[in-house]
């Protein structure tokens, strides 16, 4: 059994990899201030948390100093995920305020950690692939990422840099307390439990508005055009889980997979599992990020043993079913 602190663990990939931690026998703590993540996202399908919510669950704001300084030292093991994310119209509207609060959270955590009583087995960060350089993916012509190309660093976002400095003081940290380190780069996680409303990122927001088509208009942000590397949760999970065995020392690790699929194409299938004859309309006015991108997984494969393994479609089928339950549920 390993004590092991979960920080965004109340989100969608947090609940999902603290469900994981305690299914596989460890004492697991979350911290996350509920920004988007939700404390019915850590209950177990019957209803009740996996973790003691009194004893195990600290509602704490990372952005200010020192607020986990005391925590750190009862934990051996850290995962990083909390930090500020949504949409690409939050983000694009926010870049400032976003780049400091992702600053201000990371650098506070790992700040925490070095200065804890007891030095910590391990620290876990959780980069992003925005963090690669604007160079590589506005293009079409999609040739994955490689880990070696983060630098010279040029991303196109405020997220991508408020990360890339998270990952670069992580680094830091291990060089000066020896404390064993692993920065896993995500691609575009999508999955459940998830934000669908007004911050939420391009799949749940498309199916929003697929579910509630005529009411709601079905627009997608840009041509359509522009592409990712869509990963979905319970793969990003196993990733997590293997980095606690076998990350430690080895840089930094993208997990996402070497396909790079269009927003055009996953509003098509989105109105496929619909069911309903959509009007798709591109709004061209609409911010569109990077145009495309995939990953070589090569490194992870070769050091975790990780590939992506969940079907895209059938993905993004369990995702619809989950909003949809959310959305009648409300009614």
């Amino acid at each position: 059994m390993k004590k092991i602190l979960v920080t965004g663990g109340a989100g969608m990939i947090g609940s999902n990899l603290v469900k994981k931690l305690v299914d596989e026998g460890h004492e697991v703590g979350v911290v996350d201030n509920l920004w988007r993540g939700k404390l019915d996202y850590l209950n177990s399908n019957n209803g009740e948390p996996v973790i003691d919510l009194d004893t195990n669950f600290y509602n704490l704001d990372l952005s200010i100093p020192n607020i986990c300084d005391s925590l750190i030292a009862k934990f051996d093991y850290v995962y990083h995920l909390a930090d500020i994310v949504a949409g690409i119209d939050y983000v694009f509207a926010n870049q400032g305020s976003l780049f400091r609060q992702n600053n201000l959270i990371n650098s506070n955590i790992i700040d925490s950690v070095r200065k804890s009583s007891k030095k910590l087995k391990g620290f876990i960060y959780v980069g992003t692939a925005c963090s690669f350089p604007l160079t590589r993916q506005n293009s079409l012509d999609v040739i994955p990422l490689r880990e070696e190309e983060l630098y010279p660093a040029l991303p196109e976002s405020a997220y991508g840099w408020s990360k890339l400095m998270g990952q670069y003081e992580t680094e830091l940290l291990e060089k000066e307390t020896e404390i064993p380190t692993c920065t896993l780069m995500f691609h575009n996680v999508y999955g459940s439990p998830c934000d669908y409303g007004e911050r939420s990122q391009v799949i749940p927001a498309l199916i929003r508005k697929a579910i509630n088509y005529p009411t709601e208009e079905f627009n997608v942000w840009g041509s359509g055009e522009q592409g990712r590397a869509f990963i979905h949760v319970d793969d990003v999970v196993n990733g997590l889980v293997l980095a606690l065995e076998k990350g430690w020392g080895h840089g930094h690790i993208q997990l996402g997979p070497s396909v790079c699929t269009s927003i055009k194409q996953i509003a098509e299938s989105v109105v496929k599992i619909s069911g309903k004859d959509i009007n798709i309309f591109y709004d061209v006015t609409k911010p569109e990020g990077d145009k495309a991108r995939s990953a070589d997984f090569s490194k992870a494969k070769s050091i975790l043993g990780w590939e992506p393994k969940v079907d895209l479609e059938e993905g993004l089928k369990k995702q619809y079913k989950w909003i949809l339950d959310q959305i009648e549920n409300e009614k």
